[in-house]
């Protein structure tokens, strides 16, 4: 081979392995919108308001609330099931507590169960749809308002599902960088 030869294979193995990791990149956003649109694996979809229909057909939804391992917080639902009519905006509370001595920055990651039926599950607002910082001791509630879509009665799969779960893990992340830093001035202020 000559050295022209080995700089093309060079330059073509070079493209493939630019373009796999491009691709892996791609595919986390792309995989979250596929999820959100289709409502696949429990996403749920996002809304700007409540149903304009409300059917005398009733849902009942349950609340799931758990931890990453090593997530110092505790976290549960304050009511475990819910009865609502399909197209009605429901309003639920999950509870968190920070028992440690420091804040600690918390992310919800959720779905719903049965998969089919994340696509007409709606939340208007959602605490999952920020970061969350509990300061040492706090305890706050978290509310989460949502409604199932009315479609859901004439959907193939859909229309045979009669309880819905929403659950949420909370995993540590890094706190936001005003907070990091009012802490290490708390700290050598300590000192």
């Amino acid at each position: 081979m000559t050295l022209d030869g080995k700089t093309r294979t060079l330059a073509k193995t070079l493209a493939v392995v630019a373009t796999m990791f491009g691709l892996a990149y791609a595919s986390v956003p792309f995989y979250d919108w596929f999820c959100r649109v289709t409502g696949f694996g429990g996403a749920t979809d996002v809304a700007e308001a409540g149903s304009d229909t409300v059917l005398d057909d009733t849902i009942t939804i349950r609340f799931d609330g758990s931890l990453e391992k090593d997530m110092p917080w505790t976290f549960k639902p304050e009511v475990r099931t819910m009865e609502l009519k399909i197209g009605e905006t429901g309003l639920a509370f999950y509870e968190a507590h920070n028992p440690t001595d420091k804040p600690v920055a918390g992310s919800a990651s959720y779905n719903v169960t049965p998969y089919q039926a994340g696509g007409f599950f709606s939340k208007i607002d959602c605490f999952c749809f920020e970061e969350q910082v509990l300061m040492p001791g706090e305890t706050v509630m978290m509310p989460v308002t949502f409604f199932v879509e009315p479609d859901i009665v004439d959907d193939r799969e859909g229309k045979y599902i009669h309880t819905i779960t929403l659950s949420y893990t909370f995993y540590e992340i890094d706190l936001p960088e005003q907070q990091a830093a009012l802490e290490a001035e708390t700290e050598t202020s300590l000192n």
